[in-house]
Formats: C-alpha cells, structure tokens, sequence
C-alpha cells in the first residue's frame, strides 16, 4: 500500500474555505475512485511550526490505483477540484512513502474508511522526518524497529510513555527525499509534551544503551511536528 503525504500550505484568509472544499468535495470525489481514501486530515499545531500548514495522508492500494486518482487531478474528474485547492494555498508538495517492514500499520482497509467526513474527538500526532546519514538507510531501517520501537512500548508499560507508534515509512523510490523515514506516532499523553518542551531530557533517556544515543551513529538530523487532526478527518 502507498501513503501519499502531502503538506498543503494555506492561504490564511482562505483557510475556512479551504477546509470546505476538502470536507464537502475533495473528499468524496476521491473516495469515488477504486482503491483510493484520503485516511487523515491534520493541521500543526499553532506555536509548533509554520503558519496555515494542513497535513493530508492519502492511501492508494497499489500503483494501478494511484494512476488512477493521478489521472483524475490530470484532466480527470478531480481536475477542476483540484484548481479550486490551488487558489486557497500558496502551495502543496507530496512525497509517495512506504511502510517499514516493522510499521505496525501495513495496510489499511480502505473500505471501512468514512468517505462523507463527519464530526468527532480530535487527537494529536508527533511527526518525526529523520534523515539518516549518507548509506546507513538500511541500518536506520532495522535499528528503529529492533531498538526504537521495543525501547517505546517497554517505556509505556513501565511508567507510560507520551507517545505510541502507529506507523513507519519511508519515501518510495522516485517520490521524495530519498533517505527519509517518517515517524508516525500518536500522542496518549499530552500532559507529557510540557515538560519536554520546557526542559532538558533526563539523563537516562541520553545514556548509553537508549536510542537517543545509540541512533547517533546512524542520523542526527530530524524534525518534529505536532500535528492536530480536524474534527472532520476521515480517520482520527
């Protein structure tokens, strides 16, 4: 399965309208081609990075159906949908990305995915876009899920953890960075982000032995985004 990421950066005094668009048309239009659902809809959380910036996530079951829904923004039927999306933002850029071989979301069955959005809870995502260092991809690959991932869900069931990984990607080859990894973790305890920002990691999560240190052999190069899903996001 592809996951289509793209970072739509919205006019702010088009920003409602630009939401419209998406609840009441984009969407449903999509979901009207096979094998095609835009999964979420998110904005970054104001104070946590540019301004007017909106995430979508869309999943296509396979190349044949991201031809499809290509071919559709291309002359097709989301064409002139498509146009409307542009004059609300100043720009959109999308990368085609992966699952890990250890994400624990591989697939998604797109026909439980709501296709008229409705409204519901919010929830918050942390978004990391590392970049590992020139020719340890791989290594990054299989670390992350032998060392990061256990390292997270033991933390969890010991003292609780801020976050729990949903998903791990990587940009597909030809549709983006080429050495990039998204992280893609909710957040299940919000209270846990103010310390974090207002303060220094505790020493034991930069000992030797937790990946905080030992990953520094392979990247120490990434981002972080909080994001917010709209109370409209097909998924949440």
């Amino acid at each position: 399965m592809w996951f289509i990421h793209e970072l739509h950066e919205v006019r702010g005094d088009r920003e409602d309208e630009l939401d419209a668009s998406l609840r009441d048309e984009w969407i449903p239009a999509v979901a009207g081609l096979d094998g095609v659902r835009v999964l979420y809809v998110l904005r970054h959380a104001h104070g946590t990075g540019p301004s007017y910036n909106l995430l979508t996530i869309t999943a296509a079951r396979d190349g044949a159906a991201w031809e499809r829904l290509a071919a559709a923004i291309d002359g097709g039927p989301l064409s002139e949908p498509s146009r409307r999306l542009d004059g609300m933002r100043h720009d959109v850029t999308g990368k085609i990305m992966i699952p890990l071989p250890w994400s624990p979301i591989q697939t998604v069955d797109l026909d439980t995915v709501p296709h008229l959005p409705a409204e519901h809870e919010t929830s918050m995502f942390m978004a990391d876009t590392v970049r590992p260092n020139a020719g340890r991809l791989e290594d990054y690959v299989k670390a992350s899920g032998s060392h990061y991932a256990p390292e997270i869900a033991e933390r969890s069931q010991s003292e609780g953890s801020m976050i729990a990984i949903e998903g791990a990607y990587r940009t597909a080859y030809g549709a983006g960075v080429r050495r990039e990894i998204l992280l893609w973790q909710r957040v299940v305890e919000p209270r846990a982000l103010v310390p974090l920002i207002t303060r220094e990691l505790p020493e034991r999560y930069r000992a030797p032995g937790t990946w905080m240190h030992d990953a520094l052999e392979l990247r120490d190069r990434w981002s972080s985004s909080l994001l917010r899903t709209v109370p409209w996001s097909p998924l949440y």
